[in-house]
């Protein structure tokens, strides 16, 4: 199929945009919304195509946008026995971006899971008034919410060992975590399924975990490949151009497994990005190779004294992938915290059944060592940190707990002009004392307003967020047959009118809104966000009345048979603000 151009708005207040058009003018096929048309309800139509683009044009007057982003990086401060240092202010901390200080605008402390009072603005009541009964401890804005995910990479897992992380979980979600924060479970196995949604009870999470111990964990059938190959490296091969193929093809493999659950993490960050305040993963697993099949390339020298072939152990380096995970987990405010499952690990050479074999130590410590460098490297430059080399899980879960109760957060407004670009970020103390510890996140990307609007859009497709200032209400119609599998739905967007900011321009007053469209159906395939402008233009003499209505605008969606969700964003252009709706239809019974 190849592309067309994008249609021009044929009247002055309505348009009949074609699927292309919502694809960016591309020939891309969408997965759920198939056909997009836009009309406002009761819109003056115009005859002349001409006349409705230059009046379309010029209705676009200039506004300078007054969007306030504040970045915010959560710092975690201890002594060097691990005790959390309390009582700092805002002005105890020195933040740089790309080495360059920047003002904190922002500031906020929790400690011992509540918000430090002095940390919020409060009113103070007139001083005629009655002294009233004791204030409720101040709560955490929702800039500063917890939203926890539980990742149990089921893949990369030995069941054994991801059950003694289970166990020691349920008890910590039972225990540790506070009232307000959100938990899910997702597992991965091959692909990546939600296990229980985002719940504020974590009851539910501990006990769907249940469900997971009788799960099959792969990574036992890559114990067994692996320890084949070192016997044939090390005991059946007589040159190295016997094996060599081999350990090659092992290496393959491994790599394209680890990318796509790389592609499986990244999807899971990307879409938390538009949730609000902290989001945290709690990553499970039995290690990721960096570099898939390292330990056998190694084998191959030692048993055959060639180099050489340590040269291929590069060609399989998954960190330039890992470190653009990394970015994203940065730029959607994303913490790691990885448990290697494997917890102390036994050197397969000390094993009866593996007496014949060579090269101890060193291969298994090179082996040990690549997996668990990526656990380390996603934990540590996200503000995480991991739990290694241990077989008693819950002190690190528990030390995980205290990040989320006790921490600063700092705020800051990036440059403008710099979005887009990834900004190294660095927390110092003014008075550096020794063996004082201050952990965060190690990066930023700033966001223009379109891309943060999408990702709201997502979130509320997704999670249900819905944060609505704005009032806005999404309401579906009656759906129409088209055949055995399509159904067209109108949907309306009610827009509080008085909730808009309007400037004044001659004898009308003028809004701007931007509507960000998103849909999914049951299968999980979801359509791109679609972005399009709506002005309002209400006379000067109707706008008192009008204030107390809404502005509808319609939307009718070609869907599949199915249960289907639909998400809308509304963002005021003039006054900086948004809201988001979503609505669940059913089709076809």
């Amino acid at each position: 199929m190849r592309s067309t151009p994008c249609p021009r708005f044929f009247n002055r207040f309505s348009s009949r945009l074609s699927p292309r058009f919502f694809n960016r003018c591309s020939a891309r096929s969408t997965l759920t919304v198939l056909l997009l048309l836009l009309v406002p309800l009761h819109a003056p139509a115009q005859e002349d195509g001409e006349t409705a683009d230059k009046d379309f044009a010029d209705r676009d007057f200039f506004v300078e946008e007054t969007d306030v982003n504040v970045v915010n990086v959560e710092v975690y401060v201890t002594d060097k026995k691990g005790n959390r240092i309390n009582g700092l202010t805002r002005d105890d901390f020195v933040l740089t971006v790309d080495k360059k200080p920047v003002a904190i605008t922002n500031f906020f402390a929790v400690e011992g899971g509540a918000p430090r009072g002095e940390s919020l603005k409060t009113i103070e009541p007139p001083p005629s008034q009655p002294a009233a009964s004791a204030p409720e401890a101040p709560k955490s804005p929702e800039g500063q919410m917890l939203h926890l995910v539980v990742y149990v990479d089921n893949f990369n897992l030995r069941p054994f060992n991801r059950n003694r992380v289970i166990r020691a979980a349920r008890t910590f979600l039972r225990t540790q975590l506070r009232k307000g924060d959100e938990v899910m479970l997702v597992s991965y196995d091959r692909s990546l399924k939600v296990r229980h949604p985002f719940t504020k009870d974590p009851d539910l999470i501990a006990g769907a975990l249940y469900e997971l111990e009788d799960m099959t964990g792969h990574r036992i059938h890559a114990d067994n490949e692996r320890q084949d190959l070192l016997d044939l490296i090390y005991n059946d091969a007589q040159d190295i151009y016997d094996v060599r193929g081999r350990v090659t093809q092992y290496a393959e493999s491994i790599y394209n497994d680890m990318s796509f659950t790389l592609d499986a993490l990244r999807d899971q960050v990307e879409s938390l990005a538009g949730l609000p305040g902290r989001k945290a993963v709690l990553y499970v697993s039995d290690g990721l190779a960096m570099r898939p099949g390292e330990d056998a390339f190694y084998a191959l020298n030692d048993k055959f004294n060639d180099s050489s072939v340590l040269l291929d152990a590069h060609r399989y380096d998954l960190s330039r992938r890992l470190q653009g995970l990394i970015a994203m987990a940065n730029a959607n405010r994303v913490t790691f915290y990885t448990v290697d499952a494997g917890g102390l690990r036994t050197y397969s050479y000390m094993d009866a059944s593996n007496q014949g074999i060579n090269g101890g130590a060193a291969i298994d410590q090179t082996h040990f060592a690549n997996m668990q460098s990526s656990l380390l490297l996603m934990a540590e430059e996200t503000g995480g940190f991991a739990v290694i080399n241990t077989n008693n899980f819950s002190p690190g879960l528990e030390k995980m707990a205290g990040d989320f109760g006790t921490y600063y957060s700092l705020g800051f407004m990036p440059a403008k002009n710099e979005e887009g670009r990834y900004h190294k970020i660095r927390v110092e103390l003014k008075e550096k004392t020794k063996g004082i510890q201050v952990r965060h996140r190690e990066g930023f990307r700033g966001k223009p307003v379109s891309t943060r609007m999408a990702e709201g859009a997502l979130a509320a497709l997704n999670y249900g967020y819905q944060q609505n200032p704005l009032g806005i209400v999404l309401e579906a119609g009656k759906a129409t047959p088209q055949d055995r599998k399509h159904f067209l739905v109108p949907f309306t967007v009610k827009i509080p009118i008085g909730k808009l900011t309007f400037l004044p321009n001659n004898e009308v007053q003028r809004g701007r809104v931007k509507l960000f469209i998103a849909a999914r159906d049951n299968e999980g395939g979801l359509a791109e966000v679609q972005e399009v402008p709506v002005p309002i233009d209400i006379p000067a003499a109707d706008f008192d009345r009008a204030k107390t209505q809404s502005y509808h605008y319609q939307l009718t969606l070609l869907m599949r048979r199915g249960r289907q969700v639909v998400a809308v964003g509304v963002r005021d252009e003039i006054g900086s603000t948004s809201g988001f709706a979503t609505r669940g239809v059913s089709l076809g019974g």
